[in-house]
């Protein structure tokens, strides 16, 4: 079996890569990237290429499956950008799988899709996926759900998987999601007991996490398996102040939504944090999910624990860790002076 996966040097995709070259019943692996990675892995050919704006059908053509995963995160202040690389981009990955004929497509939504929902009570993939119009990342996630409900008709020889994962954290991430959302300015030593003995405790603020790995798992079942539909994926137990306090054996405080999202929009607005008061909005609103479709038709558990995805995650913060791909390379051309050189939240 060959396996295209577009974005497959980052987080989710070198797990990906990894989860599928230990299948014996996967043959070949094509990774697709916009910049040549160091790392690679058994079976794993690279092929450089822009989903928005490259000629995908040569790379596609042959496959039994489309895993796709791109996905630009940034410049946040700069969402004309995003939505050509993420909308636009994921509507040529669609339609370069029907012109070549690929019989199974695997798309990276996620929990950020939903409409706004309940923390009391989980919801399954039958809640609404219109997401909360603040910030770039739910607008995209939900719109291209808008647009499979109109390609998947037009084209039932293809059996499509919408994966809807919650956060995602391993150790070799830690150094691109600092880049990413805190920014510069965030020291990852910062986060050890030792140093931050206080956690706010903000209102509405669970969520839900789960290991990379343990995704990439459910992406290689989903590509196996003849499944179709969406699919939540997270971990036990939900994320709040209270579980954060434990790992970081702090206090908790509390402190208003409002009081955050004010200073986090005037950090954005000086370019001090890349991540929008937008999606502070959104996780703030994100429904919790209920995983029992991916546990009974996939057969999919995960092995890490929500606690223990994020412990990982914030060891691999304070040791800069990282891999040899460009999204997850411990430390940026330039180290942190690029990163305020190029603008917080520029594109990488």
């Amino acid at each position: 079996m060959r396996i295209v996966v577009t974005g497959a040097s980052g987080n989710v995709g070198t797990s990906v890569v990894e989860a599928l070259a230990a299948d014996s019943a996967v043959s070949s692996i094509v990774g697709i990237a916009r910049r040549r990675p160091a790392w690679s892995h058994p079976k794993l050919r690279w092929e450089v290429a822009d989903v928005a704006t490259g000629e995908l059908d040569p790379l596609l053509r042959g496959a039994n499956v489309v895993i796709h995963l791109a996905w630009l995160f940034q410049p946040t202040h700069d969402p004309v950008t995003t939505w050509r690389a993420n909308v636009l981009g994921s509507i040529n990955v669609f339609e370069a799988v029907a012109r070549t004929g690929v019989k199974t497509l695997v798309h990276a939504s996620s929990v950020g899709a939903y409409s706004p929902g309940p923390k009391d009570r989980a919801v399954d993939e039958s809640w609404p996926t219109h997401g909360w119009p603040e910030a770039a990342y739910p607008r995209e996630k939900a719109y291209l759900e808008r647009c499979l409900d109109a390609w998947e008709p037009r084209n039932p020889a293809v059996r499509v998987v919408r994966m809807r994962p919650a956060f995602l954290f391993k150790r070799e991430s830690a150094s691109e999601q600092r880049r990413l959302f805190a920014g510069p300015l965030v020291p990852g030593s910062l986060l050890r007991p030792s140093l931050l003995p206080l956690v706010p405790d903000v209102p509405g603020l669970r969520v839900q996490a789960l290991h990379t790995d343990d995704a990439a798992e459910a992406y290689r079942l989903a590509a196996l398996t003849d499944v179709r539909g969406a699919f939540n994926l997270a971990a036990d137990p939900v994320i709040d102040a209270r579980v954060l306090a434990d790992l970081l054996g702090a206090r908790r405080v509390p402190v208003p939504g409002r009081l955050v999202r004010t200073a986090l929009s005037a950090a954005w607005r000086l370019h001090a944090v890349p991540a929008t008061p937008g999606l502070f909005a959104t996780v703030l609103r994100l429904p919790l999910m209920d995983t029992g479709r991916a546990r009974t038709e996939l057969g999919w558990t995960p092995r890490h624990s929500a606690t223990e995805a994020l412990s990982e995650f914030l060891h691999g913060l304070r040791e800069g860790a990282g891999l040899e791909t460009p999204p997850l390379a411990p430390h940026s051309p330039a180290g942190r002076l690029r990163e305020f050189t190029t603008g917080v939240g520029s594109r990488a």
